[in-house]
């Protein structure tokens, strides 16, 4: 799902590269920013979001927060269906009513097949927001940042893990990809279940990918191809997925791992190697 997302961004990144294809709604940075200026309003942008998602966990406004989530997926999914389907007569109208009916069933009715297909089409859409405006040297920055973010808010504070166990328990969303799982004990539990023929509730494990941990990459190849065009590219997001392989197959289950510095090591190491060839 990972790398169905990245190589979906790059898509949309390409086709709102091209003149005269516009991110709907006005959704984008004035083309005359400084890209730096867009690094430092994005993590401003994220401090106050990671702020008011406490803060609304303290009151408990769990329908401020699905209200809020509903607009964003909304919005991610008209930019990324207009690219894809910009072939369709009038795909900006229909964009908006499958943007519509998608975040129905993803937050209000909690389906989790259609919420990681949709979590492949939010992503791109975000990232086509800030991929226009930012530098190579930019995007390096604002990983390396990010990185040191997340190290941070997961080995050091612990608040990641209490966001994102929140938005399962409390909200019952979860931004990123969510993987049902059985250990061998759950396996058990679940087949003892079944023999005795006995409604009985068992715990499952999840294996959970933050939304950040997918956006990031993509800004980081979309401005790669923007600057250095697609074969640089794909070392990028080539890079970015070995170190999210190398971090998954020596992870432990049952912990949480700051993904970012080691899809940011990756990137860097095609970013360099692709410098190289």
């Amino acid at each position: 799902m990972f790398v169905a997302a990245q190589f979906i961004g790059l898509y949309v990144a390409s086709f709102y590269s091209h003149s005269g294809n516009v991110i709907p709604l006005g959704l984008s940075f004035s083309s005359n920013q400084d890209p730096f200026s867009v690094v430092f309003q994005l993590i401003i942008s994220l401090i106050i979001a990671i702020l008011l998602i406490l803060g609304l966990m303290k009151l408990r406004a769990e329908i401020v927060m699905r209200i809020w989530f509903f607009v964003v997926v909304t919005l991610a999914l008209i930019i990324t269906l207009n690219a894809l389907f910009s072939f369709i007569p009038g795909i900006l109208i229909l964009s908006f009513i499958a943007a519509l009916v998608i975040a129905y069933y993803k937050i209000i009715k909690r389906n989790i097949i259609i919420h990681n297909l949709s979590e492949l089409f939010v992503y791109p859409g975000i990232a086509a927001i800030f991929i226009p405006v930012l530098s190579i040297y930019s995007a390096v920055a604002l990983l390396i940042i990010i990185s040191l973010y997340d190290m941070y808010a997961v080995w050091k504070a612990g608040f990641m893990q209490k966001m994102a166990k929140y938005q399962i328990k409390k909200v019952k969303i979860f931004t990123g990809f969510l993987v049902p799982y059985l250990t061998s004990s759950q396996r058990r539990a679940f087949a003892n279940a079944k023999t005795k023929s006995a409604k009985k509730k068992i715990k499952i494990s999840l294996a959970m990918l933050g939304g950040g941990d997918v956006v990031f990459p993509i800004i980081m190849s979309g401005v790669v191809l923007y600057s250095r065009g697609l074969v640089p590219a794909l070392f990028v997001t080539i890079g970015a997925f070995i170190g999210l392989g190398a971090l998954l197959y020596n992870s432990e289950k049952g912990k949480f791992y700051p993904a970012m510095p080691f899809i940011t090591l990756g990137c860097l190491l095609g970013l360099a190697l692709q410098f190289l060839l």
